[in-house]
């Protein structure tokens, strides 16, 4: 073997050698804190979770009234664990902003949609989507006739559960009957007014993704 042969051994040698051993090792310049995420459905259990597209009905339109998607992405219906209250809440694909954030009261009536069996329309006193409190007429819709009689099924069913078991529908039983008879003076308008401004004051009106 020829002297420029053995050099160009060795030369491969050392450069095979050089880049098995160099492994760089860079270090971040800032060390970032980790993120907790609170959704605040951390005290509430899921009774049922499916897709879904939302509307709102715009009133306040500059032509006519007409009804105007809030999004399309997973809704989820909550049952909290200490205070007994269900709430609907829902986030939009991608960037999870919320949609959908209220409570189901006794006095809110689920229809059916015109024209469709996979849809319902019902009003809510009040939604904290847009982080204030807001009386909206919404319409939701389900990939199917199974998904829409579910969402039906539960919606009652968290109805029913609120009333039994929720302290702002069941207070202790009057023995001074002045103060039934008061009670029945009071127009449907005002209770519901009163419950609003009660429901208001849960956790519901926070954010609902806030980092710590």
């Amino acid at each position: 073997m020829s002297e420029a042969d053995e050099a160009g051994d060795r030369n491969r040698t050392v450069s095979e050698s050089s880049e098995t051993e160099f492994d760089p090792h860079f270090s971040p310049i800032i060390s970032l804190p980790e993120i907790t995420l609170v959704t605040n459905e951390e005290e509430e259990e899921v009774m049922l979770k499916l897709r879904a597209k939302l509307y709102r009905f715009d009133t306040k339109s500059d032509v006519t009234p007409e009804w105007k998607e809030r999004g399309t992405g997973e809704m989820k219906m909550l049952k909290h664990k200490e205070n007994n209250t269900v709430r609907i809440v829902m986030r939009r694909d991608k960037t999870l902003k919320v949609c959908a954030n209220h409570f189901i009261t006794p006095f809110m009536d689920l229809k059916p949609s015109i024209g469709s069996n996979k849809a319902f329309v019902y009003t809510v006193t009040g939604d904290f989507a847009d982080e204030e409190i807001k009386s909206e007429c919404l319409a939701i819709r389900f990939g199917s006739v199974d998904f829409a009689n579910q969402f039906k099924e539960k919606f009652e069913e968290g109805k029913k559960f609120v009333v039994e078991n929720c302290k702002l529908y069941t207070s202790p039983e009057e023995d001074d009957d002045s103060e039934s008879d008061a009670e029945e003076d009071v127009t449907p308008e005002c209770k519901t007014s009163d419950l609003t401004k009660k429901l208001s004051e849960l956790d519901v009106s926070k954010n609902e993704t806030e980092e710590k």
